[in-house]
Formats: structure tokens, sequence, C-alpha cells
């Protein structure tokens, strides 16, 4: 048997990232030794698995890939959707679409995201990406790297992921193409103004002209995709004294329970104009838009309960009308009497727009010597309006209609069903106006006459002129890259190729938060009042059946807001929390690399790979505030802090082929993930004292800590790959990582230096201070095993032919603790991970199901003033199913370049579930998000 050694042109295309020429280069490698291998075309879905498992196989790293037939044919209808079935990769859910990918335990924030090579700016307040940004329909593959190389230009422990587009000239023919797809949600319209219809639509381009020297990608999608839920949110679990009984028992202390109707709008087009004038010189320039929309409508109920005013409101509550379990220690049913609602109508615009430049040129000096430059620049802009539109039955907490409301909470984790007795569809009994005493602001106070200098209430309106809110936070994130390389072909026994480099790349990220009350225009104490929906307005009703609570009245918020029907006020003036929200972060990061990419044989045995090492050089800074709250008023002083570090990154990729069909891989390198943006910006809450606290430091601070380094860890890999058919492979794996400085709450040291004292405005002769937030420190293990299985069926029989399966399972364990010893589970790590797609494909039908699966993680959602907050997040099987017919397999006239699919989205209907807690009723969120359905077509001329 021969032995299957790759050939230096496959080594240099792998090692350059073209992975989508890997097949092209093994098969010519493979035809040189034997022309009478018979050549077999697979298309289609079966098409994508086989270039998948090529790139798989014969690139140096360790990776992971999806392909697209044609572009605009990605096996999924999200980027995000098709990666998570990827082995030991999954993702967390957004508003009921794949969004936030995790990577071997690691959340989104420890992987790095590239496009053609380069990283990526992000919408989120943080550096992970949400994938639901780039539409799949432009993209012609992803490639996740699980080890790294000196010469990938992005860290991350967790690993890269590339999105891929493509290469015009590498088509070799002309290619116009038209996709379209309906899409309708299983659920009808939960809101009046809501949709439950939607539609996508992609055209596009790729030609070659000039002898085929200069080639032409263009695509532009559009997209409006509806998304609907059933929602369960509590507020928490006080803890409560119950009469005649000696312990305490946890009861709902209040919940936010709506119906939410979202649409997703995207724009986006992407041009990509590549130039090869003579064999020697490449140059390419990609460009990519995207104008991104999401659109939310909720309707629902606030219902205070053990935090409210009625009989369940006390420190020691009645022991009638409750229902208590002894072995949760929870009370799982109880009334409470006489208390007040706010019934919400909110809206929210999520509206985001990136910009995407980049140029690459590659030069062979000769048939020894080749160079590269690239340069890149990104940028996103990202706007959050959100609005709380407030209505009840009287103004404040003790005026108007109160309901007797009770709970019964549900087995599992799905939350709770009310009673009631008002009916909040009346128009004339719920009015817009504040219902509750929300408004705890002096400014706002002040504005009205409601309290006097020394905020004591001379209205009997205190608190009370808060008749709405709005969040309107706002991202802006630049990157500019750049890099130089070289590389040399060797002739020698071990070595095929050195190249070495340097890049530089510089990201500006900031945010600004701000809020703001929002009173009746027509509010004063003359007026003081609730005020009727002008019926204008009036939407109808929205059902709240799913939680027991019947009808509730529904109006266009956003025009009431926008026609002048609210003055708005901003928050920021009493509460210091959107100033330590508002910062600049800049990094500067430097690298320089060299690797020497390995072609040698031990014994019989071929060996590939790489060897290498990068230097990293990073001068970080941020700007922000420290600010402080001094007799209800914001008093602020502006902060400037800089910090630089440096890493030295060696990595190793082997590659054993044992046989033709067998290779072991070996894989060992260090890695950084930097820190959170949210975590290392310098706006902080800050006091200044007379006397020294225990550190001897007059400054007391919270918040960012603008010195923050990255995580680090030391990986190692070991793997075993058997090709053993063309659409076919098995591979089994483990890989460990020695974690260090991972990023804890702490304390630290602050230098304040020309800051200023907020209390006074002067600049204190005492400059250091001490900070609690987020230090470095702990450390630990993690662990785990990979097993990966695509088998055709074609295998076992003829009439097989067509069939197959993809299936994995990942297994994760970590050993990690925080500086004091506390035992510490990393956000986003899952212990089980399965993926699993049964397909068949032949003669033009094409026919799949799919299936993914994680256990119970702690993941990351937009808590109160869209703020990150960490959450329990349960664990989740999705299964998704399409069936598709190509017509050119039947031979009608006219038809012969059209197919057609459908397909259908979480079949089970799989809730999104987070807790409070380790008591499985305390339920934070129940998401219901019911099935997908979309019809598609694609029309290639």
């Amino acid at each position: 048997m021969s032995m299957f050694k790759p050939s230096i042109l496959t080594l240099a295309l792998t090692a350059a990232g073209l992975n989508s020429f890997v097949a092209y280069a093994a098969e010519e490698d493979q035809k040189t030794k034997n022309d009478n291998v018979e050549v077999i075309e697979v298309k289609g879905f079966r098409g994508s698995v086989v270039e998948s498992i090529n790139t798989k196989r014969f690139t140096p790293e360790v990776v992971e890939s999806i392909s697209a037939e044609d572009i605009g044919k990605l096996p999924d209808s999200s980027i995000a959707e098709s990666i998570a079935r990827l082995p030991g990769l999954t993702a967390q859910r957004l508003d009921g679409r794949a969004s936030r990918v995790s990577v071997r335990g690691f959340s989104e924030n420890e992987s790095a995201t590239t496009f053609n090579g380069r990283e990526q700016v992000s919408i989120g307040d943080n550096r992970g990406v949400e994938f639901d940004l780039y539409p799949s329909e432009i993209m012609s593959g992803v490639t996740v790297y699980k080890t790294p190389s000196a010469g990938i230009e992005a860290e991350g422990i967790a690993g890269v992921i590339d999105m891929q587009t493509v290469k015009p000239l590498s088509k070799g023919e002309q290619v116009i193409m038209f996709n379209g797809q309906y899409e309708q949600t299983g659920f009808d319209k939960l809101n009046p103004d809501g949709d439950d219809k939607g539609f996508r639509g992609t055209v596009s381009y790729i030609d070659q002209f000039a002898d085929d020297t200069i080639g032409v990608a263009f695509a532009y999608n559009t997209m409006s995709s509806p998304n609907q839920e059933k929602r369960w949110n509590s507020w928490g679990y006080p803890d409560k004294k119950v009469e005649g009984y000696t312990d305490t028992y946890s009861m709902l202390g209040g919940a936010k329970p709506f119906v939410r109707s979202s649409t997703l709008e995207r724009d986006s087009a992407m041009l990509v104009i590549e130039a090869a004038p003579n064999d020697r010189l490449n140059m390419t320039f990609d460009a990519l838009y995207v104008d991104f929309s999401d659109e939310k409508i909720l309707r629902g109920i606030e219902v205070p309960f053990g935090w409210g005013q009625g009989s369940m409101s006390a420190e020691e509550i009645p022991a009638t009308n409750l229902v208590i379990d002894e072995n949760s220690g929870f009370i799982t049913s109880a009334v409470t009497e006489g208390q007040r609602v706010v019934v919400r109508n909110d809206y929210e615009e999520r509206n985001a727009e990136l910009t995407q430049f980049g140029f690459n040129t590659k030069y062979d000096i000769n048939d020894e010597w080749s160079v590269e430059f690239d340069a890149s620049r990104s940028e996103v802009e990202r706007q959050i309006w959100s609005i709380e539109s407030y209505s009840g039955t009287g103004r404040g907490n003790d005026r108007g209609v109160a309901d007797n409301i009770g709970y019964v909470f549900d087995g599992g984790n799905t939350g709770a069903q009310f009673s009631h007795e008002l009916d909040y569809s009346d128009y004339d009994l719920i009015q817009l106006g504040g219902p509750l005493s929300w408004g705890e602001s002096k400014p706002l106070n002040l504005k009205y006459g409601l309290v006097d200098a020394d905020g004591n209430d001379i209205s009997g309106y205190k608190h009370q002129a808060q008749d709405g809110f709005i969040n309107a936070p706002e991202i802006n994130d630049e990157l500019s890259t750049l890099k130089l390389a070289a590389s040399k072909v060797l002739d020698n026994a071990y070595i095929s190729r050195v190249s070495f480099g340097m890049s530089y790349r510089d990201r500006e990220k900031s945010k600004e938060s701000e809020g703001y009350f929002m009173t009746l225009a027509g509010f004063s104490l003359d007026n003081p009042g609730m005020m009727i929906v002008p019926e204008e307005y009036r939407l109808g009703s929205a059902s709240l059946d799913f939680i027991g609570m019947g009808d509730m009245i529904a109006y266009d918020t956003n025009a009431l807001v926008e026609d002048g029907y609210y003055d708005l006020f901003r928050e920021s003036l009493n509460d210091s929390k959107h100033l330590t929200r508002s910062w600049t972060v800049q990094e500067e990061v430097t690298a320089f690399f060299a690797q020497a990419d390995i072609n040698a044989e031990i014994g019989s045995i071929p060996v590939t790979g790489n060897i290498g090492v990068r230097y990293v050089k990073t001068e970080q800074s941020s700007q922000g505030f420290a600010a402080n709250t001094i007799d209800g008023e914001v008093v602020v002083s502006p902060t400037d802090i800089s910090h630089d570090y440096s890493h030295f990154l060696p990595s190793l990729n082997l590659s054993f082929a044992i046989d033709e069909e067998q290779t072991v891989r070996f894989g060992a390198a260090k890695t950084i993930s930097r820190a959170r943006l949210d975590e290392m910006n310098a706006s902080v809450s800050a006091s200044y004292n007379q006397q020294p606290d225990d550190n001897g430091n007059y400054w007391s601070v919270s918040g960012g800590n603008p010195e923050l380094e990255p995580k680090e860890a030391t990986g190692f890999d070991l793997s075993y790959e058997n090709y053993f058919h063309e659409e076919g492979y098995f591979a089994a794996a483990v890989f460990y990582k020695d974690i260090t400085q991972w990023i804890f709450d702490g304390k630290y040291e602050i230098d304040m230096s020309g800051v200023a004292d907020p209390s006074t405005g002067e600049i204190p002769s005492n400059s250091t201070g001490t900070g609690s937030g987020k230090v470095n420190g702990g450390s630990g293990d993690l662990w785990g095993y990979e097993l990966s299985l695509t088998l055709p069926f074609t295998m076992f029989s003829e009439s097989l032919d067509g069939f197959g399966l993809i299936a994995s399972h990942t297994g994760v364990e970590q050993d990690i603790t925080d500086p004091n010893g506390n035992e510490y589970e990393l956000p986003g790590l899952s212990d089980q991970i399965d993926s699993l797609t049964v397909y068949f494909e032949r003669n033009g039908f094409q026919a799949r199901t799919s299936m993914r699966k994680r256990s119970d993680f702690k993941g990351d959602i937009y808590g109160a003033g869209f703020a990150t907050t960490q959450v329990d997040i349960k664990g989740e099987t999705i299964w998704d199913a399409q069936i598709g017919y190509d017509f050119a397999e039947a031979g009608i006239q006219g038809l012969e370049n059209l197919s057609v699919t459908f397909q259908v989205q979480n079949i089970t209907e799989e809730p999104f579930t987070s807790l409070q807690g380790d008591n499985a009723l305390q339920v934070r969120d129940y998401q219901d998000y019911g099935r997908t359905f979309l019809l598609g077509f694609s029309y290639k001329l």
C-alpha cells in the first residue's frame, strides 16, 4: 500500500488558510500517483460534507468546518446553528435564535472571531460576537481552529472561528443565483401589532473576466424574520416567616411575565474583487455591509407578591391561602389580597450598522520567496431604544382599585399560573400612568415639586412621577489591522517552508449608557391623575392566558412617545450607574511571528504540521468617569488609565499519517483570552476618605479595572482520525488546558493621580486607591474528550446510497478555583454536548433531521439597564428538520436550475429556562418560542 504524503503545494495552501483549495490540491496529489482512480462527483448537502471532511483532513491545525456547495447554500438558516452542530461546539439562544457560540466548554468571550482571517468587532458590550448579525446566505464557509498556529491573527483560549467569503477566481464559472424563503412562526400573532410571517431573499453573482485574471463576487441579502415568545420571568424568591411555623420558606417575590413579538430586519451586501494578472500575483479586495434592526413588542403584567403591598408582603405572613412544600422549603401556592399591578406595554429597537473593508495581496517573488500584505478596517455602531410604558388603576402605591391575586407553581421549571379578579383589558379601568411608586429620584421629585430641598414629601406624591422608563445605551467599536509577512520554500527532509511577519491591530470600543424617566406631559400637582389611552393609539388587547391573567390592553407605546405624550428626564442626574457603565477602551496590539512548516518522515511515517512562536505586545488604555452620588445628585470626575503587557505564545501542530486513511494529531500551544471590556474599563464609583483604609489607601473605588491582563492557558490536544470513505470519517480526541490568570472578583490597588474628589472638585494629595472589582488570579484545569463520526450508509449496501449520519459527543470537566481557593464554574461550560444529523440525498431528493443537545451551564444575558448578568441556564435538546428537491435530476425543461426546501425549526418546542438558586421551582425565566416553518427556493442561472 502506498503511503500518502501531502505535497508542498498542499501544505502551502493549507498554511495560507486557503482551505477551499485543499481538497483540490489533495485530489491532484493523489491523481499524479494513480490516474485510474475513479472520480465521483458529489453535490448538494453531501458535497458540502465531503468538502468539510477534506478541510479537516488536510489542515495542519485541529479544525472543524462547514462549507456551502454554492454561495447562499450553507446547511442551516443561520451561521450559529451550523456552527453549533460541529464537534465540541454549542450555542446559546438569544430571543429564540442561536447567537452566542461556545467552544469546548468556554463562553463566547474566550474565543476569537475572524472574517477572512481578520479579527471582528462586536455589537455587544464585550468581545463575543453575536452571529445573528452575519447572514449565512453570503458566506461560503466557516472554519473553527481548535489549536492555534503562529500565523493566525487572533487570540482565544477556546479557539478561533473564521468566516469566509467566496474566492471568485477559484469558482471558475459564472454563477447567478436567486434564493428566497418564506417564514412562519408556530404561534399566531401574540401581539396585535406583531408579525408572524417573514421572508428573506438573496441575489448573488460570481464571474471571471480578462482571461480569468479578474474575478468578481457580489451578494445582496434582505431579511425580515419574525420571532415570538411566551415568557415567565420572576423578580426573585425571598424567604418568609409563616405564622405557626418555625422555619422560613421561599416565596415568589414578584413576576414579570409577558408575550413578545420580534422582527429582525437585516440588509447585507458583500463584494469581493480578485485579481491575478499573472501566476505570481494575487490581489483581493472584500467589503461587507450589514444594516441590522431588531424590533421587539412586549406586553405583560408586572405582579408584585412577596415584595408587594398585599397581604403577603409582611415579614411574617399568615398561614391561610398558601400551600407549603416541606421537602423543597417552597411556598408553591398563595393568594395576596389588596395588591396593585403594573400593566406594561413595552417597545424596543436594537439597531446596528457594520462596515468591513479588507485588502490582501500575495506575491511570489520567485519559486522560493513570497510576500503578503493585508489591511482591513471594520466598524460597528449599535443603538438601543427600549421603552417601558406603565398603566394601572391609579397613581402610586395606594390609589386605584387593588386586586386579589393568587399563584400556583407548575411542575418542573415552567413558572406559575395566576388567578385574578380585575379585567385588565378594560381601557376605562387601566389607564396610562405609574401605578406604583417607582420614581425614586430626587431631581425628578424636585422638578414636579413633590419634595422640598431636603427630600421631604410635601405633596403626597413623592416618588410617583415615573410613568415609564427608557434605556438608551449606545456602542461604537472600531478596528484597524495591518499585516506584513514573508515565506520561503525550503528543499530539505524536515522543513518545507518558513514564514515570518508582523501585524498591528488598533481597536477602540466605547459605550454610552443613559436612561430616562417618563412622565405624562400633563402631569402636575394640579393634574396628578392617570390618562385614558387615546382612541387612535389603541390596538385592542393581548392575551396572557398562558399564565392565567386573561387579556390586557394593548396600545402603541412608541407612537405615544414620538407624539409628545411623555416628558423625559435623565436618570444619570441622580444615579451614577450610567456613568460607571459609560467608557472607552483602546487596545494597540503589535505581534511578531515565525513559523516553520514540517514535512518529514519518522521511519516510514510521514509527519506534517508546523511549529512557531508569536510575540504579542499590548498597550491598553481606558477613559471613563469616577462618579459618586452626594445629596441625591451625581458628581463626576474624568479618569484616564493606561497599562501594557506582553506574551510569548509558542505553538506546535503535528500530523502522523499512519497510512492513507489513518492520522494521529498532536497539538500544544500557549494561548490567551483578553479581559471583557465591561470589566477592564476606567469607569468607577469613587469616594475619597480622609483616613486611610487597611491598605493605606485613601480612595475607595468599585467598578472596572483597567489593569486587567488576559487569561492564560497551556493546552494539549491528541486525536486519532480515520478517513475510511470519501464521505465518511471517525475521530476521537482528548484535550487538556492548564489555566492561569483567570479573572475573579477581588481587591486591587489603583492609581488615581489627577482624579478630582467628586465631593470637592479638588485633586487630593494622596492618589492611591483600593479598588473592588475584577482581578487576575486563581487557576485550574479543564479537560475533555470528543468523539465524532460521519457515516455514509452506502458502505453497508448500494441500496442505501444517499443515506448517512453525522454525530458527535463531547464531555468536558473542570477544576477551577478562585484566588481564595473556592470552586468556580466556568461560564458557558456544559459538561456534555451532543449533535446528530441523519440525512438522505439522492436523485435530487433531500431530507435530514438534526439535533443539538447541551447540559446545564452558566450564561450571560441582558439584565436591568442592559447590564450583562450571569444566570444558571438549564440544558436543552433542539430538533430541526428539512426536506428538499433539486429539479436538476427531474429532467423537466425549464426547472433544471430550481431547488426547493421546507424546514421546521425547534420541532419539539424546546424552551429556554434559567433558574435563581438550586431549587427547581425557583425559575427566573421560562421562554417558550414555539416552532418556526420555512419554505424556500433557489434558482441558479
